[in-house]
């Protein structure tokens, strides 16, 4: 992937960060975005600064439109166009429905389902216009399976799917592929602030899975071995749904 360069939303933690490290060390030129957390994109910096690829982070909110678009411009301006988009950034705010505030509603929506959007837009362009690309969203299990408490996390994770679905047929004519990844239950921060490090009983392969799995998902389908897969999602669950 020497030829790429990449931008991974959410890049600094968790999936996100094990997906950074791959295609760096596969040769990649990549962005890591993230939101706030100043500690986690300084380690990252530091620590994968002498992969075979480069590896930058960059601050700034996938829900705001504006933002991205002058974060994108920056990245093309120093590296070129993106070739590689991993919109990975996502928040949850569980509750059930009849106690969920609006704003609860509407951050998971913005981050989850607008910032896909937003990314997506702005990369979107330059890939069709130039040599395409491939766009590789991160959804989840809770997409497809209801869990109560869930209601705006699982309809933004659903509605990434559909959009995938949407725009592999919109983007297919300007060599654009765009799948998903739908993880299942994974041992990042934010799965032990939710789960408290419990696995649950009816996973098959008995365990959680370790972020690198959900990354080389994400990786090969970033792939030009995944050159005739598109409006795909691919599930990763250890038979969670099987």
């Amino acid at each position: 992937m020497s030829e790429d360069v990449a931008l991974v939303t959410g890049g600094t933690r968790g999936i996100g960060r094990a997906t950074v490290r791959l295609l760096a060390e596969r040769g990649a030129t990549v962005v890591a975005n993230y939101y706030s957390d100043h500690d986690a994109a300084e380690r990252t910096a530091q620590e994968f600064a002498d992969l075979p690829g480069e590896v930058t982070v960059m601050q700034f909110d996938v829900a705001d439109y504006d933002a991205v678009a002058g974060a994108v411009a920056e990245i093309e301006e120093d590296h070129g166009d993106i070739s590689i988009l991993v919109n990975n950034a996502g928040i949850m705010q569980n509750t059930l429905l009849m106690r969920m505030d609006p704003a609860q509603w509407q951050a998971v929506v913005d981050t989850n389902l607008t910032g896909t959007f937003n990314c997506t837009r702005e990369v979107g362009r330059s890939m069709v216009l130039g040599d395409g690309g491939s766009i590789v969203c991160v959804s989840s299990i809770a997409a497809q399976h209801g869990w109560a408490g869930q209601s705006n996390y699982a309809a933004s994770k659903a509605g990434i799917e559909g959009f995938v679905r949407s725009l592999a047929r919109e983007m297919s004519s300007g060599d654009v592929r765009v799948n998903a990844v739908a993880p299942g239950y994974t041992q990042t921060e934010l799965y032990e602030e939710r789960a408290e490090g419990a696995t649950p009983d009816d996973i098959p392969m008995e365990r959680t899975a370790d972020p690198v799995e959900i990354a080389e998902a994400i990786c090969f389908l970033a792939s030009d071995r995944a050159s005739y897969i598109t409006g795909e999602t691919l599930r990763a669950d250890g038979g969670r749904l099987a």
